[in-house]
């Protein structure tokens, strides 16, 4: 099993688009090639952040891949 996080899941520090792409490219790569895994498990999770007086909202998503062969590029 593989745990994948897809966003920014550290308050402290800003995810850029390019780790983003990267960590959707490795989710890709754990769904199509040999030995195909299977998301067993969706994780979402958010934090609230105050930011003077205005309030945002991160999120991220956590996908939990199962495999019945641990791949070789893991």
């Amino acid at each position: 099993m593989k745990r994948i996080i897809i966003g920014n899941n550290n308050p402290e520090k800003s995810t850029d688009e390019v780790a983003i792409q990267k960590q959707m490219d490795l989710l890709n790569r754990c769904l199509t090639e040999y030995p195909k895994g299977k998301i067993i498990g969706v994780e979402r999770n958010f934090f609230i952040l105050n930011i003077g007086e205005h309030q945002v909202v991160m999120q991220y998503c956590v996908y939990h891949v199962g495999f019945k062969r641990k791949p070789d590029y893991l």
